[in-house]
């Protein structure tokens, strides 16, 4: 087993301590943000610390945090104290670069619309502009800032309320609904790292909320301990809403492809049940749940 590290984020620098929480705490959503300050001057940044918190009222947070390096203010949170009203914009991976590039510490006054080559397209309800390009804008009032410290690194919390949605109509699927698989979108990680939420990375797993499930304490001991199956496929057995019937069990062995895989190992018992784990392994890896636990149990019976 290896060695853990404990740390007391008081006896670090800020700017380790900021790295181990961005790094640790990812993938984070982006929120790019278009604000504007009092006299009409236009700033579009991005932000990590961000999410959802609420549907009714409908309301976004993030948070521009304090310059590490000389603990000024972010201009998007200046903009806000002046002109409480924000447009944040959804990051998909075509616009990634231009996002990454409008992060640059310019000086206030300069528009990264333009610096950054994306389109700036006047909103419906509120004052800042917001992203052609982008697969979803919200144009949103800010209904609070709880500002956390005032120190280099310390956050500054917007109370986003959503006033209205754009959504480009390339990332819906045929019901309407936002699409992940067309959505493309792209989440933040520690240093310069990013991820992208598209092929082989998207999956789905079912929601427990859905049924209540048997729970892993339910699954008999050597189906728990097994050398095969992990963690997830564990996790996925138990999500399961009853055990299958004693009849269900037997139905396995009458299988055509366990009949063989029987006499092929000849009578070697160990062996047999492990690769009976194997295959129910590769079961849930198809989705097929209830099959691959009647596999495991009836790989339990084998001896008894």
């Amino acid at each position: 087993m290896s060695s853990i590290k404990t740390i007391n984020p008081s006896s670090i620098p800020q700017p380790e301590l900021h790295a181990y929480l961005l790094s640790a705490v990812a993938p984070r959503p982006i929120c790019f943000a278009s604000t504007i300050d009092s006299v009409g001057n236009v700033n579009l940044s991005p932000f990590s610390f961000f999410n959802v918190f609420s549907s009714n009222p409908p309301m976004l947070i993030f948070s521009p945090s304090r310059s590490g390096r000389d603990n000024s203010l972010k201009h998007s949170h200046q903009n806000i104290k002046e002109v409480p009203e924000v447009v944040i914009n959804i990051v998909d991976y075509p616009i990634v670069e231009q996002m990454s590039l409008s992060s640059t510490a310019y000086e206030k006054g300069v528009n990264e619309f333009i610096k950054s080559g994306l389109t700036q397209v006047p909103s419906k309800k509120i004052r800042p502009p917001r992203v052609a390009e982008a697969p979803i804008s919200f144009e949103c009032k800010v209904e609070r800032i709880i500002e956390l410290g005032d120190t280099p690194g310390a956050g500054n919390l917007i109370l986003a309320k959503v006033e209205l949605i754009h959504i480009n109509e390339k990332s819906m699927d045929e019901q309407g609904k936002l699409d992940p698989l067309k959505l493309d979108l792209v989440g933040r990680m520690g240093g310069s790292w990013y991820t992208r939420a598209s092929g082989n990375s998207l999956f789905e797993i079912p929601k427990p909320i859905r049924n209540k499930g048997i729970g892993v304490d339910q699954l008999p001991e050597g189906i728990r301990n097994s050398t095969v199956l992990t963690g997830n496929n564990l996790g996925r057995l138990g999500n399961l809403e009853k055990l299958p019937t004693p009849e269900e069990i037997e139905q396995v062995g009458l299988d055509d492809e366990i009949k063989m895989l029987s006499k092929r190992l000849n009578g070697n018992l160990e062996k047999f049940k492990k690769e009976l784990h194997w295959i129910s392994q590769q079961m849930l890896k198809e989705n097929d749940t209830e099959k691959a636990l009647k596999v495991l149990l009836y790989a339990e019976k084998l001896g008894e």
